[in-house]
């Protein structure tokens, strides 16, 4: 758990350097963007295929770390919609940021679905696998355990437990 809060603030620190860092020599070509698919369509647009894979790449494998570690770093994260609202919430923050306080960047609608997307893999592909390993769940207590509740499910009698002697009345 000590590595992923480690590497989750070592993302955090690179997502900051990477989205957050002026760029004023892009300014003029810097647009707004709060159509969901119109950068996209810009992307596949342009004449190198390179550069259009590189953005929407890019911007998928930027999310993916935090479908990572968030669900390993805070358990209550785990589970799709958790990952989904969470991510999502936290790159529209980034992009309002961009577009509000950073020269020469925007804020761009389509960063936020790939992102969000990207995380969402991340968390399909090996987050939710990583969390169960290091949060394993424990049974509540009076539940039975898994290897009984398993073998009622498949039809197995579970062993009666041994009566008790009826007491006899005394005279």
């Amino acid at each position: 758990m000590l590595c992923a809060f480690v590497f989750m603030v070592v993302f955090a620190m690179m997502l900051a350097r990477i989205t957050l860092q002026p760029s004023p020599a892009s300014e003029a070509l810097i647009h707004t963007n709060l159509r969901p698919g119109r950068s996209l369509r810009a992307y596949l647009d342009q004449p190198a295929l390179r550069d259009a894979v590189r953005q929407v790449g890019g911007n998928i494998l930027l999310g993916m770390p935090f479908g990572l570690l968030a669900p390993v770093v805070a358990p209550r994260t785990r589970g799709f919609l958790r990952v989904l609202l969470l991510t999502g919430s936290v790159m529209l923050m980034v992009e309002f940021a961009q577009g509000a306080m950073i020269t020469g960047r925007a804020f761009d609608i389509d960063d936020v679905i790939l992102n969000t997307g990207g995380a969402l893999i991340g968390y399909l592909l090996l987050g939710r696998r990583l969390s169960r390993a290091v949060h394993a769940r424990r049974p509540k207590a009076g539940t039975r355990p898994d290897t009984e509740r398993k073998a009622k499910s498949r039809g197995r009698a579970e062993p009666m437990p041994e009566a008790e002697p009826k007491s006899r009345k005394r005279a």
